[in-house]
């Protein structure tokens, strides 16, 4: 079984990292109780929070080095950018490290209204990371026009979880095998 991940995994916010949409469901300003972990409230005080499986994602994709993208078209950018910085990420699993701000995990952040495809022309720019080398998870499936780009699209139904997660991954590892050459000597490397 191969673990190998893409250099960059890309992931839609509303209904896909949380269950709504903030430039909608959310009232600003947000804020923390404290060092509440994985909870965000607005001014009425309702809940933001990312899904169960999220902060797990989270850090086996920063452990993989892997980069880590936002990739959202909503009207509420801001509010989208406080949301992140305020979010307490729990450790990982066994770790005795201290909560991480959610925007730490985050190596680019392309949140503002419009089309995907414009997302994922800048974060090529920006990073310099082939379009095949890059796997999206969104709620929208009118936004898997990104693979025309080469970009590889995973439908998140019912927001991310590990079965999601992996389902992405198991696709773009079918559609980009590893290759495997042959040196003068006639030895396979990978």
């Amino acid at each position: 079984m191969t673990t190998r991940l893409p250099k960059l995994v890309a992931f839609d916010l509303d209904y896909t990292l949380w269950d709504l949409w903030i430039d909608t469901h959310v009232t600003g300003p947000l804020h923390r109780n404290k060092v509440t972990i994985n909870e965000v409230l607005d001014k009425h005080n309702d809940s933001i929070s990312f899904y169960p499986d999220v902060p797990q994602i989270l850090h086996r994709l920063r452990t993989a080095q892997a980069t880590i993208a936002a990739a959202s078209r909503t009207s509420a950018p801001k509010l989208a950018r406080s949301a992140l910085t305020l979010l307490l990420v729990p450790p990982k699993q066994g770790s005795n490290e201290d909560p991480m701000k959610a925007i730490n995990f985050f190596d680019q952040l392309e949140i503002y209204p419009g089309s995907k495809l414009t997302h994922f022309k800048k974060l090529h720019e920006k990073t310099g990371i082939p379009y095949s080398e890059m796997l999206f998870f969104d709620d929208e499936h009118r936004n898997k026009e990104v693979e025309a780009l080469g970009v590889t699209f995973c439908l998140a139904r019912n927001g991310m979880d590990d079965r999601t997660f992996e389902k992405g991954l198991a696709e773009w590892r079918k559609r980009h095998p590893v290759e495997v050459t042959e040196d003068a000597a006639g030895s396979a490397s990978t």
